[in-house]
């Protein structure tokens, strides 16, 4: 098992962070953070026109066709930047969905939208009774003529605000069925979430919203299945994203510490300081490798990948959360300012802590496939 970057992904990780640092700053992040939408245009534009936008989505849709190690130094990069683009709603998630369930009319109409980032994409699946299980979801989807009429509402949806369509899960007879609906349908409405997150979470209202019978993707009642495996292999790409914010947390907090001075010397020679430094370290290279493997065991059809991406989700998540914690320990009132570049990367990692499933949820997943 070789988990070294191929010279092509050297390129491509070397590109993107070229982009990141001149377009992604902590200033940007600032202007995009107050803006209304949360939805950094320029950027988005940026990454579309270097074909980066469709790289999940196969060539014959006109997308890029890599692989999820591909993704992987993607997904590395804008978790360094801590970037707050609709990708992982739109170009991993949906578009996943999408090759795996979609019909002919549906791919072909809608993938090369996606891969141009024309088109924007949004996952609706969480609710009340918060979880990332099929049997979770309790919003209907009632047969009427031709038609589906969707009832319900969707919490904590991230890019809702920007997207121009939704994949919605709904309850069908026989079990859960996903719908494409668009944004603006008579009956659907979109409320921010506010609160202490990183970047932007929707709640959905669906009041009688109707859809035609085409707008199913994939079997009636057959949703299971397909979340399943798009989730399950969508987890160490999100990974790989919070890897890449430990890595600049600890970037963030060696520096500080190597530069403050306090009682005649960088505070960085203290051992309590490099203890908190060493924690980063640890989870994050603990992450790191169990992300870059679990990528490696998707592309190679490893009969164990799900163990794989549910190990790297569990310590990502933790990396990411303990990464920025031990930061502020270090940075100390400094790290409190809502200025400081810090406080992006916290907020960001306490919202994918529970993006696809808290530690505990794939823990219990680790369980269950290892047979504990």
């Amino acid at each position: 098992m070789d988990l070294s970057l191929t010279e092509s992904q050297q390129m491509l990780k070397d590109t993107i962070r070229r982009l990141m640092e001149r377009e992604c700053t902590a200033t940007r992040l600032k202007e995009i953070e107050a803006s209304d939408t949360g939805f950094p245009a320029d950027i988005w534009e940026s990454l579309a026109k270097i074909g980066l936008v469709g790289l999940s989505i196969p060539e014959e849709f006109g997308g890029g066709g890599g692989s999820y190690e591909d993704l992987g130094v993607l997904y590395y990069e804008l978790g360094r930047a801590c970037a707050p683009t609709p990708h992982f709603s739109s170009g991993v998630l949906c578009a996943q969905i999408l090759v795996e369930a979609g019909s002919p009319a549906q791919k072909a109409e809608l993938l090369p939208r996606i891969a141009s980032g024309d088109l924007i994409l949004a996952l609706a699946l969480t609710e009340q009774d918060f979880g990332w299980e099929a049997d979770q979801v309790a919003l209907t989807a009632t047969k009427q003529g031709d038609s589906y009429v969707l009832q319900g509402t969707k919490v904590f949806v991230p890019d809702a605000q920007v997207a121009h369509k939704l994949i919605v899960a709904a309850r069908t007879p026989g079990g859960v069925s996903l719908f494409l609906v668009d944004a603006g349908s008579p009956g659907l409405s979109v409320r921010n979430v506010t609160g202490f997150i990183g970047g932007r979470l929707n709640e959905i209202t669906l009041d009688s919203v109707k859809v035609p019978a085409s707008a199913v993707v994939g079997v009636v009642g057959g949703a299971a299945p397909v979340l399943d495996l798009v989730l399950a292999r969508s987890a160490p790409v999100l990974a790989a994203y919070m890897v890449g914010g430990s890595e600049m947390a600890f970037e963030i907090t060696r520096d500080y510490a190597g530069t403050r001075v306090a009682f005649g010397a960088p505070i960085g020679t203290f051992q309590r300081v490099q203890d908190h430094i060493i924690e980063i370290v640890n989870a994050m290279d603990a992450a790191r490798w169990t992300t870059n493997e679990a990528l490696w065991k998707i592309d190679n059809n490893k009969p164990d990948w799900r163990i794989g991406a549910s190990l790297a989700k569990a310590m990502a998540s933790e990396a990411f959360t303990t990464a920025t914690h031990h930061s502020h320990e270090v940075l100390a009132g400094l790290g409190s300012v809502k200025d400081h570049p810090i406080h992006h990367y916290t907020t960001m990692s306490r919202t994918l802590y529970w993006y696809l499933g808290e530690p505990k949820l794939h823990r219990q997943k680790l369980a269950d496939l290892l047979e504990l």
